[in-house]
């Protein structure tokens, strides 16, 4: 647990984020659903979840594609694009949400210029844990989260 920004933060279990999904149908809009999903799903950081594109999500006609891309410039260690295959649980999500049609970023910022913030992120999802897992410290959900939980 954290106290003062210092110790480790708690990983969410299996169950938990489960409920952040079943119960929070209807305390978060589809943006933030559509946030923590990909986070979950694709084992990205906040800041590559942010900074996705529109076109690297869905096609010309709104449909979600087979992979997200992860641009090389949005990566940690910007080493190299890479593509992770969507799942159907991500599919469900990214169907359910519709990005605004003048955005570029599929997260886009609040005035339309942009995309969210991290720190905006990481609020939405902390606030989003806290209101349903009650837990004022969190690791942001990631395949990481669902080995750790698992213990593949």
């Amino acid at each position: 647990m954290k106290i003062d920004r210092h110790g480790q933060a708690k990983i969410l279990t299996a169950e938990e984020i489960q409920l952040l999904f079943n119960e929070g149908a209807t305390l978060n809009p589809p943006r933030d659903r559509a946030l923590f999903a990909v986070m979950l799903y694709t084992a990205c950081r906040v800041n590559e979840a942010v900074t996705l594109r529109i076109r690297d999500v869905l096609d010309r006609f709104g449909s979600v594609r087979p992979v997200v891309l992860f641009r090389k410039g949005n990566t940690k260690g910007k080493l190299a694009t890479r593509t992770i295959p969507v799942l159907e649980d991500l599919r469900k999500h990214l169907t359910n949400y519709h990005p605004p049609k003048w955005a570029n970023y599929l997260f886009p910022g609040r005035h339309g210029k942009g995309h969210i913030t991290p720190d905006a992120a990481s609020w939405i999802l902390n606030e989003l844990s806290i209101l349903l897992v009650t837990n004022r410290s969190y690791a942001p959900p990631s395949a990481v989260t669902g080995m750790a939980v698992t213990g593949k």
